[in-house]
């Protein structure tokens, strides 16, 4: 299989660092660890980013209950994350988070570029202010109905219900979020974003994609239709990156802003700190490579207009920047068909999950039952199922009953078989890493999966019709090819379910003897003991996961 030289950056979303991750996060940022680890399989040229949001409002609520400064709560999160992303399997080039000096350097040096173009530009705004706390409010600080769709409560800066970016004046029956005193509104001074600026280009560049999902091109779209407005860039918070502007020290670069800066930022602080401080260019100049560069962004579909319109006004903005490639914007994941919702523990928490269940089955259900174009559930009794039924008794008991009968029949090593390689079973395993492939690609991450687990069905019903434990006795040089050729496909399958169950995939690999890669695999040279991949859930553990929900 031919090597590809392609620069792949994929960026995904970084999570606030409030609390721990959940599995809604998870199921909205796993493509992009199963695309860069695709990639590099390839044997492109990858760099993976993301990190901590360290200056959102919801770290600003969470230090305010907790009575300790936000830098604190930011601190504490962003370390847990980054363990928990791990234990998943996710495999970052850098998670980074925005309170590095650097990242504040470089966003300020992006704010300056975009005002010396006249892209940003003062004006006067009436901005929410709580009397019974004497102070600004930020948007998030103030909820009330959403004035699109009528969803209550919304936020101050967009509904959670139909995504539409708002802000705070236009909400119908205001609150501030922690006095529950409807705020005033009073005059100060900010500089706003003119994305109208960029609307003819960006317009007609959205309307070339053919590489997004279908919720991304319709939702962004729609804000063509209703027109690009201009957005307040700063605000009258005291946590944040300081605005380059003489006059605005007790006002920060709005968040908003500033976090999707992370996914440059990050991989120049990265590179710069390896001693490398060009290696970014490639990846960012589409004059460099051309083509050969693609980026994709991973993020659930309430981020969508920050990576439609926000980032790529952005880039315009300051130049010669390369603009997204690929959208992958999934939908929502319900939990037990109620909506997520942390403050109720409606939620299914990594840390918790993490303690009792394979990462590489909980990868496993996320990307065969996820929110991929639709909302998806999830189901703890669909879990036990597709876990005991799928991995255990399809992948598993496949490389479990071929492998463990090559050991106890041929412990010094299975005989030359010069019939192996005439075994269709083996030519359809090799098969799927290009048809695979092309559906990672296209971030077409549940028929790839699907697929794959399609031709294990097939291949037991074609170890059941071979039945080598029976022709050994009349057949032995039949025998030998058929398990010969069921070993290729076992290395195969280790390679083809990398990028979806690494820790498996690199526990058979082993076994084998072998690399993992992006291509068919030769005959294993050894065979070391092998543990079953999975574990048996009992179906009783649903009924008690359940009774967990909600629970305070």
């Amino acid at each position: 299989m031919t090597k590809h030289s392609r620069h792949i950056f994929i960026g995904s979303a970084w999570p606030y660092a409030n609390g721990p991750l959940h599995l809604g996060h998870v199921s909205a940022l796993l493509p992009a660890d199963v695309l860069a680890r695709y990639f590099r399989l390839r044997g492109d040229a990858v760099f993976f980013d993301s990190g901590s949001d360290s200056h959102g409002t919801p770290i600003s609520v969470k230090a305010e209950a907790e009575g300790v400064p936000p830098a604190d709560v930011a601190t504490r999160y962003h370390e847990e994350l980054k363990r928990e992303f791990e234990a998943l399997g996710f495999r970052y080039d850098v998670y980074s988070k925005t309170t590095t000096p650097r990242h504040a350097a470089l966003v300020r040096e992006i704010f300056t570029t975009l005002k010396d173009k006249g892209y940003l530009v003062e004006r006067e705004q009436t901005q929410a202010y709580c009397e019974h706390d004497r102070r600004f409010l930020p948007d998030r600080y103030v909820e009330g109905t959403c004035p699109v769709c009528g969803f209550a409560p919304a936020r101050g800066d967009q509904c959670d219900n139909c995504s539409s970016l708002l802000e705070p004046e236009k909400l119908l029956d205001p609150k501030c979020t922690l006095s529950g005193h409807t705020p005033v509104w009073k005059s100060t001074k900010h500089f706003f974003f003119q994305l109208s600026s960029f609307a003819e280009h960006l317009q007609a560049w959205v309307g070339q994609q053919t590489t997004w999902r279908p919720n991304a091109l319709a939702f962004t779209k729609q804000f063509f239709t209703d027109g690009l407005k201009e957005r307040a860039i700063t605000r009258d918070i005291d946590w944040g990156v300081p605005v380059p502007v003489d006059g605005y020290e007790q006002k920060r670069i709005y968040v908003w802003f500033e976090a999707v800066c992370g996914y440059y930022t990050a991989h120049r602080e990265f590179v710069e700190g390896q001693g490398h401080p060009d290696a970014w260019k490639p990846f960012w100049d589409p004059a460099a490579r051309g083509d050969q560069v693609r980026h994709y962004y991973v993020h659930g579909k309430d981020n969508i207009p920050f990576h439609t319109i926000i980032w790529p006004s952005i880039l315009l903005g300051v130049g010669g920047l390369h603009l997204p490639t690929t959208i992958v914007s999934s939908e929502y994941l319900t939990i037990e068909g109620k909506k997520l919702s942390t403050s109720r523990n409606w939620a299914v928490w990594v840390p918790d999950v993490l303690k009792r269940y394979q990462p590489d089955a909980i990868r496993y259900y996320l990307l065969a039952n996820g929110p991929e174009t639709r909302d998806a559930d999830f189901s703890w009794d669909a879990f036990v199922a597709k876990t005991n039924n799928e991995l255990v008794a399809t992948y598993g008991n496949f490389v479990q009953r071929l492998t463990s009968f090559v050991r106890k029949q041929f412990p010094d090593g299975l005989p030359a078989a010069s019939a192996a390689d005439s075994q269709a079973i083996v030519g359809k395993a090799e098969a799927l890493f290009d048809s695979i492939g092309q559906k990672v690609e296209a971030a077409r991450f549940k028929d790839a999966i699907a697929e794959l687990f399609a031709f294990l069905g097939e291949a037991n019903r074609w170890l059941d019709g071979q039945a080598p434990w029976k022709r050994i006795q009349d057949d032995r040089a039949a025998a030998v090819a058929t398990l010969a050729a069921g070993l290729r496909v076992v290395a195969n399958l280790a390679r083809l379910t990398a990028p979806f169950l690494p820790f498996q995939a690199e526990r058979l690999a082993a076994a084998l003897g072998q690399e993992v890669a992006w291509e068919p695999a030769p005959a294993p040279p050894t065979l070391t003991p092998l543990d079953p991949l999975f574990a048996k859930i009992d179906p009783k553990a649903a009924q008690a996961e359940r009774a967990k929900l909600g629970q305070a």
